[in-house]
């Protein structure tokens, strides 16, 4: 359960920050004065006692008997008549022991309580000393006290001066009633100082809030100039610039994918409903019993599992894409990609016997391509020819007994022949092997739906050390992919043939799947035009490091070597 915030946090938090910051630092500056007034006072106050102690010694030291009273002696005593009184300070004077005799000073404010008697020891024991004394109407005094010669005998008496310290405290509180004069101006016009640089100083912050406001309210084109990054203002326009970016390419992303997936469900319908159709019309004939004999039963279940075979074609896609999309880390290994173009060209020729399927292994010193289509009978090769790499004895075999088979005449299977060259750089890369595999077959299934039957299909193996990559290419030359297609062919649910043909007309998964594998190994997938017409798709992947690649591999780097069938 969330915490309910109390009155005084829901309060501050519906003030602005404008009237925070200029609230907080008048505050600051209200502190900081009152600490200066409360801490100076006592210093001050300090110095002045100080001063009224300084003037003591001169005081007390003084004939003030003589000065501020008129000494005469009457029957052996000594008799005081004031004839001043000073008005600065107050007097008391004592006979030699220690018994007041008089005092006098103007005590319109108070006067002091002079003790009735001060003993020549408490003279020799104050006499440098300054002390305080309590007076009358609760005021202060400091004396001091000091011993003069007396009339006429010779004699010393006893001398008190004190001093009020009204006169510091009247400083004092002068002192105070200006600092507050001029503490509550300085706060008033540092209130007014603080608010205008604020508010000047968030102008830019106002920017951020008026852009913010029109993105919510749906304007998304709306984007923040001022981006000076040494500022934290620039810093969070960037920031905001950064995500609004992110956003509008979610947003294009959404919108690219919601029109996919409508177009996908509309092809998908279409793909589905035709076999699903064919299916239920002939199962519908059979019950109803219009489809006899065993030749009309035969033909009927061949339509059938033509159908089922384009749906699962299609389901297979979809399960397909649906585990990349998991993004399971892929089994990487060191593969060559040599006996790979092998294996895909002998599946390829076995698939289309009329096509002529050319291998070229770019990788040696000084390469000898053969690309030429020749239709002579096919034959087979000597008893003492060594099978060639990557081909089983068994394999072989097998592929010479079709040939045998065949009466009729068909192009050969080419690959280059340079047995005695020595390669450059082994095209041997990490990946997955039966993702690359699918990665080649899904490119020449792609080059035989959309390239005449009777055209040529080539192969080319090739590997760049500057560049650290290697690369399988498919060579067409067919139609060719426009050039304002290309960035599209590899988006999910996308064909260029929109027509819907069985003859040509896919799914528009097969070039997505590519596109997925070949991120998910760390290669790069593109397609440019065949010189001459038609398309090259070239998948490009990282090298192996030769740490990481298996002796058999480093040692088998001659390259593919020619084979007849």
């Amino acid at each position: 359960m969330a915490h309910k915030p109390d009155a005084i946090t829901r309060w501050w938090r519906s003030i602005s920050l404008r009237a925070k910051v200029t609230g907080v630092t008048v505050a600051v500056l209200a502190l900081g004065l009152l600490a200066a007034g409360i801490g100076t006072a006592p210093i001050l106050r300090n110095s002045l006692v100080d001063n009224i102690d300084a003037q003591l010694p001169a005081l007390v030291s003084a004939d003030l008997a003589n000065r501020y009273f008129e000494v005469t002696i009457v029957d052996g005593k000594t008799v005081y008549t004031p004839t001043d009184s000073p008005r600065d300070f107050f007097v008391a004077i004592y006979d030699a022991e220690g018994v007041l005799q008089t005092t006098t000073g103007n005590s319109a404010n108070g006067a002091p309580l002079f003790p009735s008697s001060y003993s020549p020891l408490d003279v020799q024991a104050n006499e440098d000393t300054r002390f305080t004394i309590e007076g009358t109407k609760g005021s202060s005094f400091r004396a001091a006290v000091a011993r003069v010669p007396g009339e006429g005998d010779g004699s010393l008496r006893i001398q008190i001066v004190a001093m009020p310290l009204e006169y510091a405290d009247r400083i004092i509180g002068q002192y105070f009633g200006i600092y507050i004069t001029v503490a509550f101006v300085t706060i008033f016009l540092a209130a007014l100082l603080t608010r205008g640089l604020v508010t000047l100083t968030f102008r830019r912050l106002g920017q951020v809030e008026s852009t913010a406001m029109s993105i919510a309210a749906g304007d998304f084109s709306q984007r923040l100039t001022d981006l000076e990054p040494t500022t934290e203002v620039g810093r969070l326009n960037s920031a905001i610039n950064t995500m609004l970016d992110r956003v509008d390419g979610s947003l294009a992303q959404r919108d690219r994918t919601v029109q996919h997936m409508r177009r996908f469900i509309g092809d998908a319908s279409h793909e589905l409903r035709t076999p699903l159709v064919s299916v239920r019309g002939y199962a519908e004939l059979y019950r109803m019993g219009a489809i006899k004999g065993e030749e009309d039963t035969a033909r009927a279940m061949e339509r059938i599992e033509k159908e089922a075979i384009r749906m699962g074609v299609l389901v297979e896609d979809l399960l397909a894409l649906a585990r990349l999309d998991e993004e399971r880390e892929p089994e990487i290994e060191a593969l060559d990609l040599r006996p790979i173009a092998r294996d895909a060209a002998l599946d390829l020729r076995a698939a289309a016997p009329a096509r002529t399927v050319t291998v070229v292994d770019r990788t040696v010193e000084a390469p000898i391509i053969d690309v030429t289509t020749r239709s002579t009978p096919v034959v087979p090769a000597a008893p003492e020819m060594p099978a060639p790499r990557g081909l089983s004895r068994g394999t072989l075999a097998r592929l010479r007994r079709r040939s045998r088979s065949s009466a009729a005449e068909v192009p050969a299977i080419d690959f280059t022949e340079a047995t005695d060259i020595p390669v450059r750089t082994p095209p041997i890369v990490l990946g997955e092997e039966n993702k690359v595999r699918q990665v080649v077959t899904n490119l020449l299934g792609n080059a035989r739906r959309f390239s005449p039957e009777e055209s040529p299909i080539e192969i080319v193996v090739d590997a760049d050390r500057v560049r650290g990559t290697a690369s399988i290419a498919i060579v067409d030359h067919g139609e060719g992919i426009p050039p304002q297609i290309r960035e599209q062919i590899f988006e999910r649910f996308w064909r260029a043939d929109t027509s819907r043909a069985r003859e040509t007309g896919g799914s528009g998964l097969g070039l997505a799947i590519v596109s997925s594998i070949v991120k998910a190994l760390h290669g790069g997938v593109a397609v440019s035009e065949t010189p001459g017409g038609g398309a090259t798709f070239t998948v490009t992947l990282p090298l192996a490091p030769s740490r990481a690649t298996p002796a058999h591999l480093l040692e088998d780097t001659q390259p593919l070597e020619r084979l007849d069938l």
